[in-house]
């Protein structure tokens, strides 16, 4: 008995060790993904990205070499063999490789492993996962495009459904499924997957997205039955807006492409596709849309659609429409999904007939209803972020924009008839929403419960990848905040708001893509809204400013501070990951649309843009935020030339990079000053962190900054293109203190502001009561989330060695805080910056990932040393703070005293 529990005592020893305990975890791989994705099901990339971790927890832990195997023989993957492609043992500390094996073939799943070495030159155990390629070309599809009619008009959406019977013993089976507007697809009654509003949205008549599913389980001997649900998505708008969705060039009545794929025991295929003999009837959905609301009405509902026996000689037959594009690919990118179930916090009986639920936050989604009346009893459900004095909800905040032509299509209202037999479920299947309360409304009185409503947040999956903690409240509740915005705002592509618009504001979605980077691995997302862009761009180079759109946006909004996404996303996401694929797909369109600016900036300054959207106070010129914008793309290009091996546009590019930059600085710099254009926090702040000002007028030029916000109270007085700008340049430039001051405020206007007030997700504008651009939900303003981490955590990708191969490392000890700590898991693993005061300084932890380098630079206060280990480490002469590069993976412990 003694010596078990000293077992069990020694055990609990190793695990509290953590990362101390190193022959417990001997070094292996880990975080296997194939595109980015765990095992992903419906690849079309011919040359796919494998990426891994090396987990190994020791000192000095690295990779020293690999070696990748692929094979469609799981047997011989496992033994460390394969076929298809075998790199050999490859002298490399690169964790991701690409494919480079034999030609892949569609359909096909296949295995593939790597096997590190560690430092010690010591081979660790292999890894195994999968991946499996869909259609690859458009030409292997079988089915045809069916709908059940050509009108736009009508509202209802359709079933289809399709039997057939097998009999052999089934291996396998995979659906592939391309829609031009939203589905859900339903095997023997049963949902297949827990996907919400597949395909994402797209350009639909330029590229269609097609979702593959196994469907192995969901299949039976006999009889089958194949069961398809089409919504009208952003394809079929039958809403209408200022932004004219309903005039889309692809417009058209929802359809679908659908092949089943079934492998048998015996080798052999079959494919039951979409075609004639495929049936079609409308469901209880009698209205939806993705920008308003769904209505259903319970009575309608056929029971048992989906089901091989049910009876559909009432049905009629499909009909074949056109592909909607000639570009159907995969949709390779983490799916939407009900992710975060949240209960109603309490209900309200606002009278006899109206009652009110409250989430206690704001989300983006949709409610679930569980209810019991009479058949035919009519209840609206409407989802307001906030209430009116009067204590009902109140829209008026977002349906400004909404232009309906009749009152059967009421904003964010959801309107559902009971069918009277028993408890009803109603969630919508084709709709999302933003909101914190839902206002529901009968003609009768009817028995509810707080427990009668759930809300479900909804957005894209992406896995998280930070944390941020601080002893700070609020500065915590702030970083919550920003992450309930940025999900609240990823469906398939980052949009603006969730309620309002719904829209895929490019200057909204660039100055939070840090915020999102730092943490969500949102790869995924941003390869696919690049290819959006693409998509978009026209042959002269011009974005437009919301991306996908239906036509609108090519005229207002755009322009290099906006549009700039073309090159910033690709730049970003080159530093946190350490690819080259989305420079290399966007290239030549970053390319284009400098050379577009080139054309109506002769003098390399340009007035094409929106500017400092939404300020404070103050506002600066668009010419001077514009044209640093200008120098900020064609440096990226610059940048992505030499990277690509494109001498001479590198050359050419960097030229033009240099003009424009000293166009700026002669007519908007007051040398003697040091003072930008009426020297506004913008004005000051946007070119120190764009890296505009001259190397010796950096110090005057950030003093100058800091006397200004002091002068405004030290709040903030910029708009959106200011807040990228103002707590980094503060920062990075000696008054990191005052940043932490302006962030942390929490009087008007500030961030702090809105939390202090309740707020749950980041407003659109400063002033709680604006009487315009007040979404309570909006990302535009999340910088500050990047910041926390680039800042006080001094976490930072090194240009030189991206995807955190070499981690820059500066945390800011800042005076008004006591602890800060943050971690952020990039492609090599886990970094760890945290510190907290102590009575005689502070102590410092940093954690280096397995494969990964850092360059600490730690400041020092007057009087203090540093010590590692109760060893000082000595700064150089008249140095206040010590720079330490090439520090090995680790952990290490610094205290500054």
């Amino acid at each position: 008995m003694k010596f078990t529990l000293r077992l069990i005592g020694l055990a609990l020893a190793l695990l509290a060790a953590g990362t101390h305990c190193f022959a417990a975890n001997p070094p292996q791989p880990s975080g296997l993904k194939c595109e980015y994705l765990k095992n992903p099901l419906g690849i079309d990339n011919p040359n796919p990205r494998f990426t891994w971790l090396l987990t190994d927890n020791r000192k000095g832990a690295k990779q020293t070499a690999y070696q990748i195997v692929v094979d469609t023989d799981s047997a011989k993957v496992a033994r460390g063999t394969g076929t298809e492609w075998n790199t050999k043992k490859v002298v490399s500390g690169n964790t991701l490789a690409v494919y480079k094996g034999k030609t892949l073939r569609p359909f096909t799943k296949y295995y593939w492993a790597v096997t590190l070495w560690d430092k010690d030159g010591q081979k660790t155990t292999l890894a195994v996962a999968s991946f499996e390629m869909g259609m690859m070309d458009k030409q292997n599809w079988r089915g045809a495009w069916i709908s059940d009619t050509r009108d736009v008009n009508l509202k209802p959406a359709p079933y289809f459904r399709k039997t057939f019977a097998t009999d052999k013993k089934i291996k396998s089976a995979r659906a592939y499924v391309a829609v031009a507007g939203l589905y859900e697809l339903y095997i023997n009654g049963q949902k297949i997957g827990n996907h919400r509003l597949d395909p994402m949205y797209t350009r639909f008549d330029r590229r269609t997205l097609y979702v593959t599913y196994d469907v192995t389980a969901a299949l039976q001997k006999g009889k089958n039955a194949i069961g398809v649900l089409l919504g009208n998505g952003w394809y079929n708008h039958q809403s209408t807006a200022v932004w004219y969705f309903h005039e889309a060039p692809w417009r058209g009545r929802p359809t679908f492409c659908l092949d089943l794929r079934i492998t048998y025991d015996d080798s052999t295929t079959e494919v039951i596709s979409s075609g004639k003999g495929w049936k079609t009837a409308p469901s209880p959905i009698i209205f939806n849309s993705i920008y308003t609301a769904e209505h259903q009405d319970a009575r309608l509902a056929q029971v048992g659609w989906n089901q091989p026996d049910f009876n559909d000689k009432d049905w009629k037959d499909v009909i074949f429409r056109t592909s909607p594009s000639q570009n159907i690919v995969a949709q390779a990118m983490v799916p939407i999904r009900n992710v975060e179930e949240i209960p109603a916090q309490s209900l309200k009986k606002l009278n006899d007939t109206t009652y009110l639920f409250d989430l206690g936050r704001n989300i983006s989604g949709v409610s679930q209803l569980k209810i019991k009346g009479d058949a035919g009893t009519v209840v609206r459900l409407k989802h307001a972020e906030r209430l009116g004095a009067n204590g009902f909800a109140d829209m008026s905040n977002i349906d400004i924009h909404y232009r309906p032509t009749d009152n059967q299509d009421p904003f964010q209202v959801d309107v559902y008839t009971l069918s009277g037999k028993g408890e009803d479920t109603f969630m919508p299947h084709f709709n999302y929403k933003g909101f914190q309360y839902v206002e529901l409304t009968c003609a009768k009185p009817l028995q509810l419960s707080k427990e009668s409503l759930t809300g479900y947040f909804m957005h894209s999956d992406v896995p998280p990848a930070g944390q941020v903690t601080t002893a700070n409240p609020t500065m915590n509740k702030l970083w919550w905040a920003t992450n309930n915005s940025y999900l609240s705002n990823l469906f398939g592509y980052p949009t603006d708001c969730p309620q309002r618009e719904k829209n895929g504001w490019t200057g909204d979605a660039h100055i939070a893509s840090e915020t999102g980077l730092y943490n969500f691995d949102a790869i995924t997302v941003y390869e696919k809204w690049l290819a959006d862009h693409r998509d978009e761009q026209q042959a002269n180079g011009v974005l437009p400013s919301i991306i996908p759109t239906g036509g609108w946006g090519y005229e207002w909004g755009n322009g290099p501070d906006w549009t700039s996404t073309i090159a910033i996303i690709p730049w970003n996401i080159y530093l946190f990951y350490g690819d080259t694929k989305i420079l290399a797909d966007n290239y030549s369109h970053m390319k284009r649309y400098v050379d577009y600016i080139q054309t109506i900036a002769p003098k390399h300054l340009t007035t094409w843009g929106l500017g400092d959207w939404v300020p404070v106070k103050s506002k600066s010129p668009v010419e001077f935020t514009s044209s640093v914008y200008y120098f900020v793309d064609a440096t990226i290009v610059a940048k992505t030339a030499a990277l690509l091996g494109k001498a001479a546009d590198a050359a050419y590019y960097s030229s033009l990079a240099k003009n424009i930059k000293d166009a700026i600085n002669t007519k908007y710099l007051n040398r003697e000053n040091g003072i930008y254009g009426s020297g506004t926090q913008t004005e000051l702040s946007v070119p120190l962190q764009w890296g505009i000002v001259p190397e010796d007028m950096k110090a005057k030029v950030a003093a100058n900054l800091a006397k200004r916000v002091q002068a405004d109270g030290s709040h903030i007085d910029v708009g959106l293109l200011g807040t990228k700008a103002i707590l980094n340049a503060l920062s990075e430039n000696g008054y990191a203190d005052l940043a932490y001051t302006v962030a942390s405020q929490e009087t008007y206007p500030s961030w702090g502001w809105w939390i202090k007030n309740g707020a749950t997700t980041l407003y659109e504008n400063w002033p709680i009561d604006a009487k315009s651009d007040i979404s309570m939900n909006h990302i535009m303003f999340g910088e500050i989330g990047a910041w926390l981490y680039k800042a006080l955590g001094g976490i930072k990708p090194d240009e030189t060695k991206p995807g955190f191969k070499n981690v820059l490392i500066e945390p800011h000890f800042v005076r008004s805080l006591s602890g800060f700590e943050a971690s952020h898991d990039g492609p090599q693993g886990r970094i760890t910056s945290a510190w907290k005061r102590t009575e005689k300084g502070i102590k410092y932890r940093l954690v280096i990932p397995a494969n990964s380098t850092a360059t600490l630079k730690l400041h020092l206060p007057d009087g203090k040393q540093l010590y590692e280990n109760r060893k000082v480490i000595k700064p150089l002469p008249n140095a206040k703070s010590v720079v330490m590069s090439s520090l090995a993976a680790g952990e290490y412990l610094f205290e500054i005293r």
